[in-house]
């Protein structure tokens, strides 16, 4: 045989085993496993979204037979960090979107639409021309590992074991280190997976590691190194399509979703917006009353204790008052949270009882459908150290452990009669109502206001606390709640029955003003504040300092229990001391005030209007009084009973900042609370619409008024002795570098800084006379300081160097500063 036959005779039986085997091959080529033989040692999971477990590997497989159908997906933690500074709480909600399942060849994408922007029209060529235009997200992608009559099988662990939530981008903002999720210390948590009809829930455990960056996350983790919370994901079923959005109305006090609406017509506004509302329909549609279809039912967390229990439902059920106006009968009720119900089930609106390691916001938080603002969970988080700060304000003001004497029960009446109030404000929040802090001057009409306690003096110059907070809900809130949820009959005008309950509202007296006209420092309303009380700012002030006066007369042992270090009679004296704070601020917005409203064309509601002179310089003197010496310095035997802090009791953040080491510092106290009051009253911004009111109105006060009276009252005033004229040369400092850092402030108007500098300047020259006209050496030391500090200025403006003023404790929510935005919360929120 030659070798080229050789060669030809091996190729060919190679190249026919070949053959032989693709042959053999050709049957499964293109096939999938299916379904039924991938699962068939797992355990199934049947329900809205069908799903299974294998034990083995610890995944979880998602069957998917909804392609193109559209649901609601969201996160949440029912396991938290338990610092309100960072968040992170138990029972926070998550990002909310809706997806669809979309497949593409060998892949699976969870694909979330453009919701922002719409064309509501009949014309499907007008909608997709819209959906085309703006981008959508693809938020995550799966591999099929089997399929089977059109269904697919993807392994979901990808998604759920991922830091869905954010919790890493969260720690990294707040300065706390930068954490990762370890996958290999994460795992399914099966005992909070279940499936439901309409719902199907996943939950996970999740460890994060890196290197701790703050204190805060190593004062709430065992380990800092690794943090280990749970997270839970929810595929729920979208409402159907017979839910009747409502319009957004400004004055009408609720949460808007909005979107923009590229297909109404051309003489409308493009941007629409509907207010967020749960679904309530009446049994009977044309009944003037009438029970519900199913009505609102919010869930009460069962590790909530006596008699904090009681009071959140008690307060909580308070809504049925203004539902019964719109017309309800026990359409919204309380409930304990039945057995083995799990909190983060969208199908239980719930109130839960959060623990933190320092006190600090409640929150009223609810997952809203995008596409028409229905509300479909109402999440409520308490904070539980809130009552115990309210329960220590008590012990400031009464004074209660007096030896031989029991504790005054008016203590925990007033914390629970709070409790009560938070519970009935966060839920408002959850059923769709937003703030509204103009309440506390129409006659507390709303409970979705912060209330301060209110503190009574009697006749016998005690303090009571028996009635320190309204227990119902308010006219205000019956107001609004009609708006949101009243049923109309079908035969009419619903708009103009909309807009009748808010006119006889405002003709009635209640209004409606919110966040963004209180919360600013400098904000111009002369009645909406956080944490006020009273029609008149300043009439309430006068009568705050009363009630200060009388309980800091009386601090000191009997404010702290028996066997309690005496150094801790300052932690109750801080709430105390700052009693005050909130109200100065309140008077203060009275000063270049401007009256408004969420007018519309045509409502006769207030559009802009000064506020009364009078009043404006009614607010100025009781602000001033708040500078006075007096006013300012503690009672010297209180002093004496203050020693520094002992070993197991060290002060904090919520303790005076002290410039004398270990001891108690009586003058920092003091300039602490001037230096308040000098930041209200001398804000850029007020100080700026105090010029322009003058002009436009010689009547109103000046800027150069202003500072004359308050020098009147504090550089230009004779200086006592003792502790009360140490004060006195504090508040003076703190005077002049106001001024001299308004001359200084790009943000506010050129005549504000002119003025400013101008009166600097001016003083110069009086400081020298005061200097040369005083014998007393540290009177003399006082003028010639200030004096130099000016000729320093205005040798080196750019050179000023601010006093370092110790930083007040926490204040708020009579508690403790956080987001700017409180319990104002709504997912949207």
């Amino acid at each position: 045989i030659t070798m080229k036959n050789y060669i030809q005779s091996i190729f060919s039986r190679q190249f026919l085993s070949l053959i032989l085997i693709c042959s053999l091959a050709l049957p499964t080529l293109g096939q999938q496993t299916k379904i039924s033989e991938k699962t068939k040692s797992m355990t199934a999971y049947d329900g809205f979204l069908p799903f299974y477990w294998e034990e083995s590997t610890g995944k979880l497989f998602l069957k998917i037979n909804k392609f193109d159908e559209e649901i609601l997906y969201y996160t949440s933690l029912p396991a938290g960090l338990g610092s309100n500074d960072i968040g992170l709480d138990r029972g926070q909600l998550g990002k909310k979107a809706i997806v669809k399942f979309e497949r593409v060849g060998p892949k699976v994408f969870m694909v979330q639409p453009n919701y922002d922007y719409r064309a509501t029209t009949d014309n499907p060529a007008e909608k997709a021309a819209v959906e085309q235009a703006f981008a959508t997200s693809t938020l995550a992608s799966f591999d099929i590992v089997a399929e089977e009559d059109g269904d697919v099988l993807v392994d979901l662990s990808g998604l759920l074991i991922s830091d869905a939530h954010g919790v890493a981008s969260t720690l990294r903002r707040s300065n706390q280190g930068s954490y990762s999720l370890d996958k290999s210390r994460s795992a399914i948590y099966l005992p909070r997976t279940k499936n439901f009809p309409k719902n199907t829930e996943f939950e996970v455990t999740t460890t994060f590691t890196g290197e701790a960056g703050g204190a805060l996350v190593r004062s709430v983790t065992p380990s800092a190194e690794a943090i280990t919370l749970r997270m839970h994901h929810s595929f729920v079923e979208l409402p159907d399509n017979n839910f009747q959005p409502r319009k957004f109305d400004p004055r009408a006090g609720y949460f808007s979703t909005s979107y923009v609406d590229l297909g109404v017509p051309i003489d409308e506004s493009i941007v629409q917006r509907v207010i967020n509302r749960h679904r309530l329909i009446k049994k009977n549609p044309n009944a003037e009353m009438s029970e519900a279809v199913e009505p609102i039912i919010y869930y009460l967390d069962p590790g909530t204790p006596e008699p904090v229990r009681s009071a959140l439902l008690d307060g909580g059920r308070w809504w049925n008052q203004a539902f019964e106006a719109a017309g309800f009968i026990d359409a919204f009720q309380v409930e304990m949270l039945p057995e083995g119900a799990d909190p983060m089930d969208i199908r239980y609106n719930m109130i839960q009882w959060v623990h933190r390691s320092t006190r600090g916001w409640s929150y009223g938080a609810s997952i809203t459908d995008p596409r028409t603002g229905e509300i479909l969970k109402g999440h409520v988080t308490l904070g539980s150290l809130r009552v115990r700060q309210d329960y220590m304000i008590a012990e400031g003001l009464l004074a209660p452990y007096e030896e031989g004497r029991e504790a005054n029960p008016e203590m925990e009446q007033m914390a629970i009669q709070r409790l009560r109030q938070l519970s009935a404000h966060e839920i408002g929040h959850t059923i769709g109502l937003a703030h509204n802090y103009i309440s506390s001057a129409q006659g507390d009409a709303s409970v979705m206001d912060y209330p301060h306690p209110k503190v009574m003096i009697m006749g016998t110059g005690k303090l009571s606390l028996a009635n320190a907070y309204d227990q119902k809900i308010g006219a205000w809130d019956k107001v609004a709640i009609n708006y949101g949820y009243r049923q109309f009959p079908s035969n009419v005008d619903q708009d103009a029955e909309l807009e009748k309950i808010l006119m006889d509202a405002k003709d009635e007296g209640i209004t409606f003003l919110s966040d963004q006209d209180a919360r600013p420092l400098g904000s111009a309303h002369p009645t909406t504040h956080l944490w006020d009380n009273g029609q008149s700012a300043a009439k309430e002030l006068d009568r705050l300092m009363a009630v200060r006066k009388i309980a800091l007369d009386n601090f000191g042992e009997n404010n702290i229990k028996s066997g309690m270090p005496m150094a801790t009679i300052e932690d109750v004296l801080v709430p105390v001391y700052l009693l005050h704070r909130y109200q100065v601020e309140a008077a203060a917005k009275v000063i270049g005030g401007v009256e408004y409203s969420y007018a519309l064309k045509g409502d006769g509601q207030v559009t802009t209007k000064m506020v009364d002179p009078a009043m404006q310089r009614e607010a100025l003197n009781s602000i001033i009084k708040t500078l006075a010496p007096t006013a300012l310095a503690l009672p010297e035997n209180l002093i004496q009973q203050i020693p520094p802090r002992p070993i197991g009791f060290g002060g904090g953040r919520e303790t005076f900042p002290s410039r004398t080491g270990v001891t108690f510092d009586p003058l920092a106290v003091a300039e602490t609370a001037a230096s308040m009051s000098l930041d209200m009253l001398f804000h850029h911004e007020r100080m700026a619409r105090v010029i322009e009111l003058n002009a436009r109105n010689s009547q109103m006060p000046s800027f150069m008024q202003i500072i004359d009276e308050v020098m009147k009252a504090t550089i230009n005033a004779n200086i006592a002795g003792g502790l009360a004229g140490e004060i006195h040369k504090s508040v003076n400092h703190l005077v002049l570098h106001k001024l001299m850092s308004l001359s200084m402030n790009t943000r506010t108007s050129a005549q504000v800084r002119e003025q400013a500098a101008f009166a600097v300047h001016q003083l110069e020259a009086k400081l020298t006379a005061s200097m040369n006209a005083n014998s007393a050496t540290d009177k003399k030391a006082h003028y010639m300081a200030l004096a130099q500090t000016i000729k320093n200025f205005k040798e080196s403006p750019d050179k000023l160097i601010a006093p370092n003023v110790p930083s007040a404790p926490p204040g708020a929510p009579i508690g403790m500063d956080a987001m700017d935005y409180c319990n104002f919360v709504d997912i949207n929120n």
